[in-house]
């Protein structure tokens, strides 16, 4: 307890700023960027609406271009939330940047089919290439749920 309360002591004193200033000013700052990505957010609603009612035609072009914005919409609500737990719990959490993660690769996984689908006049080297590009994000995605499954695991065996 005495250690405790002196190291507290030593580092308030050996900094210029107070630490509980910059922790305020730290809320201040996550609480505004929380702020700041609801409103993107909401934008990006708005946006994605108004694209699939004038995206013509609607199929298959629309519907591709519809799942893609909602994605980023959860992607931008996923990274907001991260940003509020770090506000409340002072700490980021693991698992929502690894959901980020999954939600991204399988959103340009998505949109890399749908373009092979679209394009009619893809050249060899473009076709290999978005073939590789989905294979790479397929990988991607395997990692990263994998890795949320080993992050939940230790959490569950800590007893968290």
């Amino acid at each position: 307890m005495i250690i405790k309360s002196a190291k507290k002591a030593f580092r308030s004193d050996a900094s210029l700023i107070p630490t509980n200033f910059i922790d305020k000013l730290e809320d201040i700052v996550h609480g505004f960027l929380g702020i700041l990505l609801f409103i993107i957010s909401v934008a990006a609603v708005f946006f994605s609406v108004q694209r699939l009612i004038d995206t013509r035609p609607f199929f298959p072009t629309g519907m591709i271009q519809g799942i893609n914005d909602i994605l980023l919409v959860v992607i931008i609500l996923e990274i907001m939330r991260t940003v509020v737990v770090r506000f409340t719990d002072g700490v980021f959490q693991l698992d929502s940047f690894l959901v980020i993660g999954v939600i991204a690769a399988v959103r340009h996984i998505l949109t890399v089919g749908a373009a092979l689908t679209m394009e009619k006049d893809k050249t060899d080297e473009a076709f290999e290439r978005s073939l590789l590009e989905m294979g790479v994000n397929t990988g991607i995605v395997l990692a990263l749920v994998f890795a949320l499954f080993l992050s939940r695991s230790a959490r569950k065996m800590r007893g968290n």
